[in-house]
């Protein structure tokens, strides 16, 4: 059994106009999220095996919180561009070619890919999955490649307000 969590980034600053999307820091609200949400994986005792996130400013940098947190070397977080600029089918060939050797894998990414990637593997609908929120869903097979759309099984959702 494989499990994956979808975690999308914290909340980010929108204060400098001339700044690109893909370089928008994590903001005060988000600098305080993303350890908050971190903590919550380490109490459930999370160990990841992989962590891939999207190369974006505020996604790494959550990523980096969490790898922290979570004892996960900082310099073995994969960035997948696919994750930033592609949708759910991108996604899918992305956790399809994750080795076998990888049970527990933290994916970080954006909406609205991220909601509609939950669905398409669980069938559950959530309405928006809010910035620094984690999907939890157990992949019921032994192998990455068998991910299919409704192959997952949904466990919980968790965001920051939600404490």
């Amino acid at each position: 059994m494989k499990t994956l969590y979808l975690v999308r980034h914290a909340k980010s600053s929108w204060d400098n106009a001339n700044m690109s999307d893909f370089d928008r820091p994590l903001n005060s609200r988000g600098e305080k999220a993303a350890p908050l949400m971190a903590q919550k994986m380490l109490k459930a005792s999370v160990v990841p095996d992989l962590i891939i996130t999207s190369p974006a400013n505020r996604a790494l940098s959550t990523a980096e919180v969490f790898s922290d947190m979570l004892d996960y070397p900082v310099e073995q977080i994969e960035q997948r561009m696919e994750i930033y600029d592609g949708g759910i089918q991108h996604m899918l060939k992305l956790v399809q070619e994750i080795d076998d050797t990888c049970n527990t894998v933290l994916l970080f990414g954006h909406n609205p890919t991220l909601t509609i990637f939950t669905h398409f593997l669980t069938s559950k609908h959530i309405q928006n999955v809010a910035t620094c929120g984690i999907v939890k869903i157990l992949m019921p097979h032994e192998h990455w490649n068998e991910t299919m759309m409704d192959s997952g099984n949904f466990q919980w959702y968790d965001y920051p307000k939600k404490q």
